[in-house]
């Protein structure tokens, strides 16, 4: 059963453009869940990773797949729930401020096409409710990527 932010994202994913879409869904996730520094995109383009829509402060616009929380997502097709960012080997920190997050792999035919990446300057911010959330969000986001040809 979706929640009401997921219909709320499946009905931005509507939008045939990508990038108005996944600026709309940043801003959706980004005002949903409280304490949150960050909320946005990183797509998988030129072997590596690149800024993509997001809400929050600025963010590192080039991450290698060798690093960070966004980099071992990729790497691993899975999520990444990071409690406390400060733990994590190799960590990246795009705003000195975060200490929680939470990466998803957007997934197309096998291969990570974009990530989600949402940023908390709180430990033990994200839940396993929100994980399955941002799980099913990709899932429509994929559908989308797919349904309306979008290009990366």
């Amino acid at each position: 059963m979706k929640t009401i932010l997921n219909k709320q994202i499946a009905a931005m994913l509507e939008e045939t453009d990508m990038i108005a879409a996944l600026a709309n869904v940043s801003a959706c996730i980004f005002t949903s869940y409280e304490n949150l520094n960050w909320a946005g995109f990183y797509f998988v383009k030129n072997d590596e990773l690149i800024l993509g829509p997001f809400q929050g402060k600025p963010a590192c616009t080039h991450i290698p797949f060798t690093n960070g929380v966004c980099g071992k997502c990729y790497r691993d097709k899975a999520v990444m729930r990071i409690d406390d960012v400060e733990t994590f080997p190799g960590h990246i920190a795009c705003d000195a401020a975060s200490r929680s997050e939470l990466c998803v792999p957007v997934i197309v035919n096998g291969e990570v096409i974009m990530e989600i990446d949402i940023d908390s300057p709180f430990r033990n911010r994200f839940t396993e409710a929100e994980e399955k959330e941002m799980l099913a969000a990709a899932e429509d986001i994929a559908s989308a990527f797919s349904r309306h040809s979008w290009k990366i």
